[in-house]
């Protein structure tokens, strides 16, 4: 059977209870299923202004979380362009999202609430992959970020972030593997719990090569083998990535990980989120189905190139 026909086996046939008082699968384990939010209104990084304040006061954080919802779609995506279409169409509309309750100033932990600064060779790396591009953007396809290609989304993980919009994914479970299928471009990673070494050093993946134990009441999962060019943050093939779920009551999964590549960052760092179950149902995302944003940056560059010749 294909890990595909896998994961619809699992869908049909692991359906969570939430009637159980223990929230316990049939193996004892606790039961991580169902569909989940990672939506989201505190920052990846601590803003300046909150330095060294790891956690809001409640009335802080409520006030917080009323100015985000309050922001418009392009002011929280960064942009300084007038909306010219109801974002709540298109899911943008973070009011609309069920968003975890959280006294936490950044999503990272500890006193900085920062990714630490880049080693010296992550400089140099990134700066000379930006220099070897600069000029050849629109060259062909290949030259376009990975996002835009529609081969991973940057939020979906490993490791998880809440994304702009979708930030919903589903997990089921079985008593040997566990799966997280990911609304945005639903990419599914299938977790083995059943004790399975990595796959060999050779072999590399977008997703790089996730393997899960229980630690008490915690899975934890190991990923390793990512290719180089996934780069989360800049970071190298040599990435590695440990993820704790915990689920902490009906509607709650506490979710962390910790990042780790000393080619790329001065020391490991680490980021904890809260998932919070919605009703769901998660729909399709078919990035490359009738997508012709590639196409048409491409052609609009050809266009542009004819212009100025």
């Amino acid at each position: 059977m294909t890990h595909l026909a896998s994961l619809f086996v699992l869908l049909l046939m692991t359906a969570p209870v939430y009637g159980q008082a223990s929230f316990r699968t049939a193996d004892g384990h606790p039961d991580l299923q169902g569909i989940w939010t990672s939506a989201s209104v505190v920052p990846l990084e601590r803003p300046a202004s909150l330095k060294g304040k790891e956690f809001y006061t409640e009335q802080e954080a409520a006030e917080n979380a009323k100015r985000v919802l309050g922001m418009s779609s392009w002011e929280r995506l960064g942009s300084q362009a007038p909306e010219h279409y109801n974002m709540s169409q298109y899911g943008l509309d973070l009011s609309q999202a069920k968003v975890a309750s959280t006294l936490r100033t950044s999503l990272i932990v500890g006193p900085e609430g920062r990714v630490p600064p880049l080693t010296p060779e992550a400089q140099k790396r990134i700066a000379e992959r930006a220099a070897r591009n600069r000029g050849h953007q629109f060259d062909g396809p290949e030259n376009r970020p990975l996002q835009e290609r529609c081969l991973i989304y940057s939020s979906e993980g490993p490791p998880m972030l809440p994304s702009a919009y979708n930030s919903n994914l589903q997990i089921v479970q079985d008593a040997d593997h566990v799966v997280v299928l990911q609304e945005m471009i639903h990419s599914a990673r299938i977790i083995p719990t059943d004790g399975s070494p990595h796959l060999a050093q050779s072999v590399r993946q977008w997703y790089g090569d996730s393997r899960g134990h229980w630690e008490g009441d915690t899975l934890v999962v190991d990923t390793t083998n990512f290719t180089d060019k996934t780069a989360f943050r800049g970071s190298t093939a040599n990435l590695h990535l440990i993820e704790r779920f915990r689920r902490i009551d009906k509607d709650t999964i506490v979710y962390e990980f910790t990042a780790e590549d000393p080619a790329t960052w001065t020391r490991p760092w680490t980021a904890q989120i809260q998932l919070v179950r919605i009703e769901g149902p998660l729909f399709e995302f078919a990035c490359h189905e009738g997508n012709q944003g590639v196409a048409n940056t491409l052609s609009g560059a050809r266009a542009a190139e004819n212009v100025s010749k």
